[in-house]
């Protein structure tokens, strides 16, 4: 019979799959003779089976769960639910993947109108009933979906009838009024009264962990982090100690390295007299740890003590939770600490230099998605010496970033990244789990309330978003969107910046510098450029975005797109001029003023490679991008070609396509119009001639062919190339020695590719274009109903964002396969956006290709993650 419960001391640190990453550390914990109170932990698969059962436990699990609570009392000499001496319970979630505040937590399990009593009696009234109250509002809220907010508003109201202005100023009696409210608003909810029962109470909570495994802000979580849906959580069933039960009690959250910098020391933050919600949420801003050493040494004493011995045991930093209960210490849970990007570059290289792990496993350590953290830029400093500080908080996860003010997700949405694309910063008094659409699509986020362990903070630096948090000077407005610093208001659309590396808020927007890398960073990518067998090129079609990639450490360009080339103000009237002639003089003519733009591109950047391989790829859109859509446009353009506005309208119109992105684009303006590939092919070969003569490099291009679908398709357009290529040498009197190839972005392409490969001389595929047309959906109107698609279970992650390695990912490996059989020594590469995308890169190093080709601020990302695939594949 499958066992669904594990007690603590049944587990260990290996099982993180099957007890979840906390389950699993509170049972090696346990077997280390740590204080851990006692408890046990539901399985992932019993999350699964929950789901698999129509959202029910199965009575088989229940008997399990109820079993280990008998354990439990034996253990503690107390029993559940009794009005004497009562056993009380904690109910957490826990992910194999740390998911920080995405899901439920209910604590003070056990008590009901009876039990508080005999808790009352042999601890103290006042936490009796204030415990009883917290979980009032917390079940109620997570179990029974009655909205805490109903529960938030009578402790105002109460606070106002007495006079006072914090929980803590509550005496017994006030408390006890609490309940009575709390009781009844429940009551008008649910129509019935408040669960009294302690067994019933559990498995509502049990139930509830599970299902916030599928609530909103999880789903967008796991969708962020690629984490599958099929993980499960499980959940941990704990004795309670309480923090909140005198003065010589607390908790907090420490690190044994400082999650922002990586210095190496304890770094928290804790609360006398609390709960740990009331750090976590940012109810309260909490102390230092450091204080902790003035107010109970001996606790601060013993607490270093074990986080250490966490640290040297896990070879990781480690994020701890602690409650003390009346001078006694208790180690609530540990795990390998979040960290920012330079931060894990730091902690990694210092565990190397300790000893304490491997090169490799350093490399293994760092998410290489987090390395863009490191790649933004910075408050320029000139700018910086005339910006009006407005206020300051904690530095809570680091960047710098100007935006304009909103006050909710709903607004971050709208005006932030993935709506008009503004520059946000999302200021709230705390953040909640709830808020974490809000962050995504903001540059950066400004609590009133909150510590650098809150929810903003923990989830912000994950996420690579810049956080300031606990700026207690701020009186937020959130009705009349707006907020007061001193005598200053300032109002919904206002700029502000903020710096997560001091914490300080300024006036405005601030100018910003690129950010400069150095010492752990190069230490880092030579490890990985040591080890990864793909190689990493660029996606860049200026000499500054070249010049960039190198720095970062591209080997080349990948993804040259000319036609990025004529979008500037000047070049794009000279385009429009090719596309609306009406006969081919009009258009050479057109064309032959283009080609000394190109020209002057191609040399710029074939200079600045120094050699390094480029692969150029022929004009892609659809022609009808080029076209003018403002009337001031039409206007110039109709000086410019001596011709009505409306003549020009009635050409433009006739350009319009029912499906351009299937439309005349790519390979079929070769074929439509020669022309322009003769044109390209000239400018390329002769850029190529001069700068190899002036600076004496060898140049060797690689010429792309966009959108191919059939072998002979390929070929007509080839011939047109190395007949103009011919051509122009022979002209020059210098050979060049180049490739040409094609794109493989179209699905016939992939079925198709033993033959198209004996034209082609390399493969780059094209993955935007061809996860849209494997999928036929458009990757810019697909987030119109992508949501749909998560909510329904049909799919769990963005296409675009990671490849799907079922469908997409299949077509790859079967062209690389029939490829291989017409020409065994083809190059593969590819030059998608998937390129710069840790989990794509995986697959690409596991189907043999040769190179990944990705926007110049990802080249470490790639690096680091071709290095991870090698080593994950061991």
């Amino acid at each position: 019979m499958k066992k669904y419960v594990y007690l603590f001391n049944e587990g260990n640190k290996d099982m993180k799959n099957l007890l979840g990453g906390k389950g699993a550390n509170l049972a090696e914990m346990t077997n280390l003779g740590l204080p851990v109170p006692s408890g046990f932990t539901i399985t992932t698969e019993a999350c699964n089976e929950y789901y698999q059962n129509n959202a029910s436990l199965d009575k088989s699990i229940i008997d399990e769960i109820l079993s280990s609570v008998e354990s439990l009392e034996k253990i503690t000499n107390k029993k559940f639910g009794s009005k004497d001496n009562p056993l009380l319970l904690s109910v957490r979630s826990g992910s194999r993947v740390s998911m920080p505040g995405m899901m439920d937590t209910i604590l003070n399990l056990g008590l009901n109108d009876e039990s508080v009593k005999g808790f009352a009696s042999v601890s103290n009234e006042r936490l009796a009933y204030d415990s009883y109250r917290r979980f009032i509002q917390m079940y109620s809220d997570v179990v029974m979906n009655v909205s805490k907010s109903f529960f938030e508003k009578i402790i105002d109201e109460l606070k106002q009838e007495l006079g006072i202005k914090l929980d803590s100023e509550f005496k017994v009696d006030d408390l006890k009024e609490l309940i009575k409210r709390f009781k009844k608003v429940y009551y008008e909810y649910k129509h019935e009264e408040f669960p009294q029962d302690a067994k019933v109470q559990l498995i509502g909570a049990v139930e509830a962990v599970f299902k916030s495994w599928e609530n909103d802000r999880a789903k967008v979580y796991r969708r962020l982090n690629n984490i599958p849906s099929d993980y499960g959580t499980a959940v941990n069933v704990q004795v309670m100690v309480f923090g909140n039960m005198n003065d010589l009690s607390g908790t907090g959250v420490a690190f044994t390295r400082n999650p922002s910098t990586g210095e190496k020391g304890i770094y928290g933050e804790y609360l006398i007299n609390a709960q740990g919600e009331d750090v976590v949420a940012g109810v309260r801003t909490p102390e230092s740890i450091d204080k902790l050493k003035e107010d109970l040494p001996d606790c601060y004493y013993e607490f270093v003590r074990l986080a250490t011995l966490l640290e040297e045991h896990y070879k990781d930093m480690q994020d701890m939770e602690f409650t003390i209960e009346n001078g006694k210490l208790y180690i609530l849970q540990t795990r390998n600490g979040k960290r920012t990007a330079h931060s894990a570059l730091k902690i990694a290289c210092d565990l190397v230099d300790e000893g304490m792990i491997s090169k490799e496993e350093a490399l293994m350590r760092i998410d290489a998605k987090n390395l863009d953290q490191l790649l933004h830029p910075v408050f320029d400093s000139e700018s910086l010496k005339n910006a009006e500080v407005i206020t300051s908080g904690l530095a809570a996860s680091p960047g710098c970033c100007s935006g304009k003010i909103v006050f909710n997700s709903k607004d971050a949405k709208k005006y932030g990244m993935g709506g008009l694309n503004e520059k946000v910063i999302l200021v709230r008094l705390e953040t909640t789990p709830e808020d974490i659409e809000g962050m995504i699509a903001s540059q950066g986020v400004l609590t009133i309330r909150g510590g650098r362990t809150s929810h903003a903070a923990v989830v912000a630096r994950g996420m690579g978003v810049c956080c300031v948090s606990g700026c207690g000077d701020i009186l937020l407005d959130e009705e009349n969107k707006k907020f007061t610093v001193g005598n200053t208001e300032y109002f919904e659309g206002d700029y502000i910046s903020i710096d997560g590396n001091t914490g300080y808020v300024y006036k405005g927007e601030i100018a910003v510098k690129d950010a400069t890398i150095e010492g752990d960073f190069n230490r880092i990518m030579n490890w990985a450029d040591g080890i990864r067998k793909l190689k990493v090129r660029a996606n860049a079609d200026t000499v500054k975005d070249v010049l960039k990639a190198i720095e970062l450490g591209a080997e080349g360009i990948g993804l040259c797109r000319t036609e990025h080339m004529f979008f500037e103000s000047t070049r794009i009237v000279k385009m429009r001029k090719m596309i609306l002639a009406d006969n081919i003089d009009d258009r050479i003519k057109a064309l032959d003023e283009l080609m000394i733009y190109q020209k002057e591109d191609f040399k710029g950047i074939f200079k600045a490679l120094k050699g390094l391989p480029v692969t150029i790829r022929y004009i892609d859109p659809p022609l009808h991008e080029f076209l003018p859509k403002k009337e001031s446009e039409f206007i110039d353009l109709s000086k410019e070609m001596n011709l009505s506005v409306e003549e020009i309208k009635n050409k433009c119109d006739a350009l319009k396509e029912v499906n351009p992105m299937m439309g005349h684009r790519g390979s079929r303006l070769a074929v439509t119009y020669p022309e322009i590939a003769k044109m390209q092919t000239r400018a390329i070969i002769e850029s190529a001639i001069e700068a190899s003569l002036e600076d004496n490099i060898v140049i060797e291009p690689e010429l792309m062919i966009p959108l191919i679908g059939d072998e002979l398709e390929l070929k007509y357009i080839k011939n047109i190339v190395n007949e103009t290529a011919k051509l122009v040498m022979s002209e020059k009197n210098h050979i060049v020695n180049y490739t040409v190839g094609t794109m493989i972005e179209v699905p016939r392409a992939c079925v198709l590719a033993q033959s198209i490969a004996k034209e082609a001389e390399f493969f780059s595929f094209g993955t935007n274009d061809l996860t849209q047309m494997t999928f036929g959906f458009s990757r810019d109107d697909a987030a119109k109903f992508l949501d749909s698609y998560y909510e329904a279970g049909i799919y769990e992650f963005d296409p675009f964002a990671s490849i799907d390695k079922v469908g997409v990912g299949s077509l790859v490996k079967l062209a690389i396969d029939l490829a291989k059989l017409s020409r065994e020594d083809i190059k593969l590469g590819v030059c998608g956006e998937h390129g710069g995308d840790p989990l794509s890169i995986e697959l690409f190093h596991k189907l043999g290709l040769d190179y990944v080709s990705c926007s110049p601020f990802r080249i470490p990302i790639a690096r680091l993650a071709a290095a991870k695939a090698v080593l994950s594949g061991e």
